[in-house]
Formats: structure tokens, C-alpha cells, sequence
């Protein structure tokens, strides 16, 4: 009995002890469907238990956990939720998730996104749940500051009114395309963030592609491209509302839903929000409506169609004019928020600089699965904007003797130039509020096919077709106390006659673009290691300009067309090395047409500019990749040669209006990039950038002076070889680390550092030798921190986010025009103090 009952003893004290120690280990590596590529941040945890981890930056996850068997919970934003069984030690292997957006596989294969260690381009990509917990209340292209190249900034601080530059070249030469449909200006190629405010809510993936980049689009872009994909149709049943709030009045709330994916096929997905603000900056004030809608339907194995609407209908006020540093310091709101583009009416805030605008854009787009080889996208695209941004005509408005203050930058006295109207009686107003109108229709069609060869050849081509037309006028909006508005244009029908509120005046013109044009692509996948591709393009700008104002014209109003070929060709590839390193290198050349405002100087008129040319662009990089357990890091070198850069304007006087075109102005723009992520502990991560570039002016040019007939009157000469390029910080860095401090929160802490920044100026204006050397903007940098927790609300998810930019408050010079080369003469815009938001979402 004894020796039975040591015996039982025995075992229950092994049983327990074996069960005290079960322990299983599991480990996986998880992947994006989409882009084969590792997702980073990703959420396994335990069914049933608070034990969970995170992937790193490989998409690579190791947990142990005390049961023996068990399921684990695979999650992350965007994706469809997976739960997988283990038992005892478990590997994985690699696990797919699929995206939750029905209707992404067409828009991916039209968007042209990279792919890492495959695609042999220089590329960021930012996600949904970075952009969430970063963005805030900064505008949208302010998400991308700590990307290699990126110099972005708010210019006057109104609300959409930021600027990109990205390799030193402006938003005119960066391609910004919004799920693979181009977005850039088809008359001048800017890029007007206001209208896509709405974007951060909306946002799936963004990627930064420098330089070359991976686009099959028939128009290449000079700097890089800016691929957003946004969201579409959610797979899964459910929403969220959410609200914020931050400095200054602002307010944002808003909500989203979906309807799930039925048996049928089908899928919805709606998504509004009200935004509203007095602006950091004085008198610029803002309210605006973001929407989105996207719709779903399979309708066999091999088709699918899904639409998608979205837009942004804004109206802020601005500050346009800038001041020197002296002006705006000598102000009672500090040099940050002093702004001399407002004033008040009737005892209500009143805008000399005023912008409204909606831009709705809409999509069709349909897959064709033809077979398991071959596979046809189509995106039948539109987008109808209208709006406009506020003028004044007159000497009062804006002068330091029509202000409510001693200052020349305190609020403008509008009462006083109402009162002085009035008594004008029937001589009419002297000084007015119009606006810059701008209305277009856009219409364009961009077909890629993409045909699987064999295991090694893949070939791709396709067309991309555009029709647009933007019209222009000038418009009588506010006659300030008068009872019309006699316009001075000599040359105009408007000449003479009493205008009245909603009256065209000074301009009014249509600009017609006719763009087409074919691309084709083919990759080679020579072995597990190697792969390279060859791209080429060739396309038509068509160009005509409608006058309706000048009077001076007799006969047809409608220009001749003109006609300029563009083409392209470009090839790269990637070698990995081993699982850790690879190498790649691309190449490429384009000669781009230039944009219709550098082909009709005049707006006024309908003789094309006979100087107008096509820019060309060489371009070369060789890059470097690493990816190990605990660091990711890439290095590449860049080289890029523009030549022939349009250059034409024209120069106003009392009696006539001359223009030029200068030929022959070369820029090289080179430079080398560093980026890196380490995942220091299971706790901390660590990212940090470094962009060194010498970006210069490398030609003197001169060109003819003409007036209205077309005589050369004088030449212009230019001397610009060995100057800098301003407008953008050639040396910038970032440093910046993200604590998880519990398993559903964690805290971030940025620096972002700026410098080599040369002030913007007017390469025309260099038509004297030995002027002195363009002011350079002061160094700065900026440290931004946030706290994302997540929690239950009742039976709800909720999320709380909470940031503070610009922490300790710097004071910092952010964009400036030169004026003799130093900082007292320098139009500048100071950059904004200290600002925070919070903000809530309950996921339902």
C-alpha cells in the first residue's frame, strides 16, 4: 500500500509538473496578397487568451504560449481576419491574407505598385494604419515628410493649400495618380491638395516610387510618382463613426459602412465626413464635405465591376501674399500666424484670399480574368470640378491706408472701402471682390493587359486615353457698396460697359486637351534570384485654346491644334544576393511634352508660342536592400539630367504685354537616399531616413523677347549654370521610434530635420552676371509625438488617437522667395507653432 500510494504520488506530481511546463511554440511569416509583400505590425494572439505578438518588419512572428493545442487569430487593418489551429511546436510557414477590399485586384493592376525586392525602383510605402495614427490634422502630403527625397510644407498655412517636392522637383513634374487614374492638372500639371482632402480617410496604401518608378502610364513624370490606392468595396458587414477635435475651432466627424460581401456578389461601401475650422493662421478660416462611395459587383469567375466616387467640396480662407521676416514679427500674432489677406465686413471676418473648390472624381472599373494566364483591367474614368479662388481689383484693398491698425499686416477695413463706394454714386465702385474661375470636364480611359508567358516571361501593354476641357474667366463677386464696376482692359468686350455681380470680365477662354497613347512592358524572371524588366511609351498631347474676351480677334476663336509626340523607354532589374541582400539598377530616358500653359503664353489669345519644345529627362539609380531578422535598411544613388526645361511667361506693362520663350535651360538634380527599420526589442521599433541631395542649375540660355504679332523685340539672357535649385530642402533626416506599451497601445516619438534650403526664385530674373547667391533658408527640425490605445466601449472597438506636432514649439522659416539674395529682403512663409488633435473611432 505504501509502495502504491509513492507510486500515485509520483505520477501526479510528473502529470502536473509536465503540465506546469507544456509550452508550444508557434512562428509564421505573414504576407500581403496583393504585393507579396511582408506585413509589418501585424496581430497574431492566442483565441481566447490576452497572449499576442506583432510580425516585424519580414512579416516574421515567433510566440510561445502555454497551451498544447489551441487556434491563434491572425489580424490586421485592411485584411480579412484568419484563425488558424496549432498543436504543440507549430510552424506556420507563410500565410497569405487577402485583403477585405473587393475590387483592389483590378486597381492594383492598373496602378502599377512596386513590389519589394522585385520591382528595381526606389520606393516607400506607407499604410492605412500608419497614416491613421500619424496624419491628424496635418494636410495630406505631410504623412510622407519622413520619406527619402520629400520636402513637404503648408506654404500659407491654409487648410489643403500644401505643397510636394520630391528630388527637388515640384508637384508639375511628380506624377500623382489616386488608384492608378492620374490626377496632375492637364493644363499646367499642379497638383491641388484641397481637392483631395478628404484622401487620409479614405486611404488604403500610398507609395512614394523616386524617380523612374514603376508606372506604365503613357506620360512619365520627372521627380517620381505618388500612387494612393484607396479603399474599396469592405468585404466584411460593419463601420465605424469617429470624431476629432484640435486646435484653433477644429472639428471633424464623420462615418463609414459596408455592407459585406453577399452570396450574389455583390458589395457597398459608404463613407462621409463634415470638417470645420478656424485655421492656425489668422483669417483662414475652413469648412469642407469628404465623401466616398464604392460599389461591387462578381459577376461570373471571370468578371467583375466595381465603381468608385469621391471628392472633397472645400472653401477656405488664405494667406497668398507673403511678408518679409521683419513685417510679420512686427505683428501682434507672431510671424506663424500673421496674415495680411483678410480683414472685416459688417463685423464678421471678411477674405481677400478665398478659395472654393469640388472636384468629384468617378471610376468604372472591370477585371477580366480571360484565363489562368492572362488578365484584362480597364478603369472608364471622369471628373467635373468647379470653383475658384478670390481676386480684388483696385488699389485699396491691401493698402497699409485701408487697415484696421497702424500695420501693414493687420485686417484689412472693408467697411471703410464700402462706405467710400457708396458715396461714389454713379461713378461706380473703385475697388472690387472678383474671382478666378475654373470649371473642367475630364474624361479618360486607361486599359492594361497583362499576359503570363510562361514561369519567366511576363508582358503587360495597354492605352491610356484622356480628353479635357478647362474653362477660365474672371468674375464680378462683390461690388463692395457700389452699383457696378467699370473694367480698365482696353482689349476686352468686358471695356466700358457697367459690370454687375456675377458679370465675366479680363479673361475668358477654354483650354482642350486631347492626350492618348500606348504602353507596353515585359518582365523576366531569369531564375529565383534575377529579375529584369523593359518599358516603353509612346504618346500624342493635343493642344487648343477658345478665346471668348478679346475682342481684337476677328474670324475663328478656336487656335489651330498643336500637336507634340512624346515617348519613353526604360529598363531595370534586381538581383538578390541571398535571403538578406539585393541589388538593383534602372535606366531611362523620355522626351515629355510641354503642358498647354507653355504652349499658349498668351490666354488672351490663340497663336501658339512657335518656341514651345518637348523637355527631355535621363535618368539613372543603383540601389542596395537589406533585410535581416532585426534591421531593414536600403541605400540608392540617383542621377538625373532635365534638359530643355519650359520656360515661357510674360511680362505686363502699361502699354503692351511682351512674351518669351527660353530654350536650352538644364538642370541636374543627384543625389543619394538611406532609409532603415529596426525592430530593437519585441517592444520598440526604430525608423530613420537621410536624403543628401546637389540639386543645380547647369546651363546659360537666352531667347527672344516678342510682343503680341510675334517681332522679336530684345533678347533675354540667363545666367544660371552652377546655381542651386530652391524651393526644397536638399538635406533632410528623420529619426523616429514607435514603444508598444501594452498590447493594444503604443506611443511614437519623430524628428524630421530640414536644410541646404535655397529660397524659390524666377531663373528668368538671373539676366545679369555675378548677382549675388540665392538666400539660403535657415536649418530646422521638428519633433512630433502620438498615442494610439485601443479599447472596448461597451460591445464596441474604439480607438483613441492623440498627437502634438512640433512639440517644443520651434520657430522656423518653411518657404521663401529671393529677393537680392538676403534674408531681409526674403518673401517668406513661417511654418506653424505647436499643434495637437484628438480623436475617437467606435468600430461596430
Amino acid at each position: 500500500m505504501k509502495k502504491f500510494s509513492l507510486f500515485l504520488c509520483v505520477v501526479v506530481l510528473t502529470s502536473l509538473t509536465t503540465f506546469a511546463y507544456a509550452q508550444s511554440s508557434i512562428k509564421g511569416i505573414i504576407i500581403d496578397s496583393d504585393m507579396n509583400s511582408p506585413l509589418p505590425g501585424a496581430n497574431i494572439i492566442v483565441k481566447g487568451t490576452t497572449n499576442g505578438t506583432t510580425t516585424d518588419f519580414e512579416g516574421s512572428f515567433a510566440l510561445n504560449t502555454d497551451l498544447n493545442s489551441g487556434e491563434v487569430v491572425i489580424s490586421y487593418v485592411g485584411y480579412v481576419t484568419q484563425t488558424i489551429a496549432f498543436s504543440g511546436d507549430t510552424d506556420l510557414g507563410t500565410i497569405t491574407l487577402m485583403s477585405s477590399n473587393v475590387g483592389l485586384d483590378e486597381i492594383m493592376i492598373v496602378a502599377s505598385v512596386a513590389v519589394d525586392r522585385k520591382t528595381p525602383v526606389a520606393v516607400s510605402t506607407i499604410k492605412a494604419e500608419e497614416i491613421a495614427i500619424k496624419l491628424g490634422t496635418q494636410e495630406f502630403p505631410e504623412i510622407l515628410k519622413a520619406t527619402p527625397g520629400v520636402y513637404v510644407t503648408r506654404q500659407g498655412g491654409g487648410y489643403g493649400d500644401s505643397k510636394i517636392n520630391l528630388r527637388g522637383f515640384n508637384s508639375e513634374n511628380v506624377a500623382v495618380m489616386i488608384n492608378g487614374v492620374p490626377v496632375n492638372d492637364m493644363e499646367n500639371g499642379a497638383v491641388y491638395w484641397s481637392n483631395w482632402a478628404g484622401l487620409g480617410d479614405v486611404t488604403s496604401t500610398m507609395q512614394v516610387q523616386r524617380g523612374l518608378g514603376a508606372s506604365k502610364v503613357a506620360v512619365a513624370s520627372v521627380g517620381g510618382t505618388i500612387n494612393i490606392i484607396t479603399k474599396t468595396t469592405d468585404a466584411e458587414q460593419g463601420g465605424n463613426v469617429k470624431s476629432s477635435v484640435a486646435n484653433d475651432g477644429y472639428l471633424k466627424y464623420g462615418m463609414t459602412y459596408s455592407t459585406g460581401l453577399s452570396d450574389k456578389g455583390f458589395a457597398a461601401t459608404v463613407s462621409a465626413a463634415k470638417i470645420s475650422g478656424n485655421g492656425y493662421v489668422d483669417g483662414t478660416e475652413f469648412s469642407g464635405y469628404n465623401y466616398f462611395l464604392s460599389l461591387s459587383q462578381q459577376i461570373n469567375d471571370a468578371h467583375r465591376i466595381s465603381f468608385t466616387a469621391f471628392g472633397s467640396q472645400q472653401e477656405h480662407g488664405q494667406r497668398y501674399n507673403r511678408s518679409t521676416i521683419d513685417e510679420l514679427k512686427d505683428t501682434d500674432s507672431g510671424p506663424r500666424k500673421a496674415n495680411k489677406d483678410w480683414g472685416y465686413k459688417d463685423g464678421e471676418v471678411y477674405h481677400q484670399s478665398y478659395n472654393f473648390y469640388h472636384k468629384p472624381q468617378m471610376s468604372v472599373n472591370h477585371l477580366w480574368n480571360i484565363n489562368d494566364e492572362s488578365v484584362l483591367s480597364t478603369a472608364l474614368y471622369a471628373s467635373f470640378g468647379s470653383g475658384g479662388g478670390r481676386r480684388d481689383e483696385g488699389s485699396k484693398i491691401g493698402s497699409d491706408d485701408y487697415r484696421i491698425g497702424s500695420s501693414g499686416l493687420t485686417p484689412i477695413d472693408f467697411d471703410r472701402i464700402v462706405a467710400e463706394n457708396r458715396a461714389n454714386g454713379v461713378n461706380g465702385s473703385s475697388d472690387i471682390i472678383s474671382s478666378s474661375r475654373n470649371s473642367h470636364e475630364w474624361y479618360g480611359i486607361l486599359s492594361s493587359y497583362k499576359n503570363r508567358v510562361n514561369d519567366r516571361l511576363t508582358v503587360s501593354g495597354g492605352f491610356d486615353g484622356r480628353y479635357y476641357i478647362g474653362s477660365h474667366w474672371y468674375q464680378v463677386d462683390d461690388l463692395l457698396g457700389g452699383q457696378f464696376y467699370l473694367d480698365n482692359e482696353v482689349n476686352t468686350f468686358a471695356y466700358g460697359k457697367p459690370l454687375k455681380v456675377g458679370d465675366r470680365y479680363n479673361k475668358d477662354y477654354d483650354g482642350i486637351v486631347i492626350r492618348y497613347g500606348l504602353f507596353g512592358q515585359a518582365e523576366y524572371q531569369y531564375n529565383d534570384k534575377l529579375n529584369f524588366f523593359v518599358a516603353a511609351d509612346v504618346s500624342n498631347s493635343n493642344y487648343k485654346q477658345k478665346e471668348y474676351m478679346n475682342r481684337t480677334i476677328t474670324g475663328d476663336r478656336t487656335s489651330d491644334a498643336k500637336n507634340f509626340v512624346g515617348y519613353g523607354v526604360k529598363g531595370g532589374g534586381n538581383y538578390n544576393l541571398d535571403m538578406s541582400n539585393n541589388v538593383f539598377v534602372n535606366v531611362g530616358y523620355f522626351s515629355k511634352a510641354p503642358f498647354l500653359d507653355a504652349v499658349f503664353i498668351n490666354e488672351d489669345g490663340i497663336d501658339a508660342n512657335p518656341d514651345a519644345v518637348n523637355e527631355k529627362v535621363f535618368s539613372a539609380e543603383v540601389g542596395y536592400g537589406f533585410r535581416g531578422e532585426k534591421l531593414s535598411a536600403n541605400v540608392n544613388v540617383y542621377y538625373t539630367q532635365w534638359l530643355d526645361k519650359a520656360n515661357a511667361g510674360r511680362v505686363s506693362t502699361n502699354d503692351d504685354v511682351y512674351f518669351y520663350n527660353l530654350k536650352g535651360i538644364d538642370a541636374l538634380h543627384q543625389g543619394i537616399e538611406i532609409d532603415l527599420r529596426y525592430k530593437a526589442t519585441d517592444h520598440l521599433t526604430v525608423t530613420g531616413m537621410a536624403s543628401l541631395g546637389d540639386w543645380k542649375w547647369t546651363s546659360d540660355t537666352s531667347g527672344p523677347i516678342r510682343n503680341q504679332s510675334g517681332d522679336v523685340l530684345s533678347i533675354i539672357d540667363v545666367f544660371a549654370d552652377g546655381l542651386k535649385v530652391g524651393d526644397a530642402a536638399q538635406t533632410t533626416f528623420a529619426l523616429g521610434a514607435n514603444y508598444k506599451l501594452a498590447n493594444k497601445s503604443n506611443v511614437y516619438v519623430d524628428y524630421h530635420f530640414a536644410g541646404d534650403n535655397y529660397a524659390s526664385y524666377d531663373v528668368t530674373n538671373r539676366g545679369t552676371e555675378n548677382l549675388p547667391d540665392v538666400w539660403k533658408i535657415p536649418d530646422f527640425g521638428l519633433f512630433d509625438v502620438g498615442l494610439r490605445h485601443t479599447f472596448e466601449m461597451g460591445d464596441f472597438d474604439a480607438v483613441l488617437i492623440g498627437k502634438v506636432n512640433n512639440v517644443f514649439n520651434t520657430e522656423y522659416v518653411s518657404d521663401a522667395n529671393d529677393v537680392g539674395g538676403t534674408a531681409s529682403g526674403a518673401q517668406v512663409y513661417f511654418g506653424p507653432g505647436r499643434t495637437y488633435s484628438v480623436g475617437l473611432q467606435v468600430n461596430f
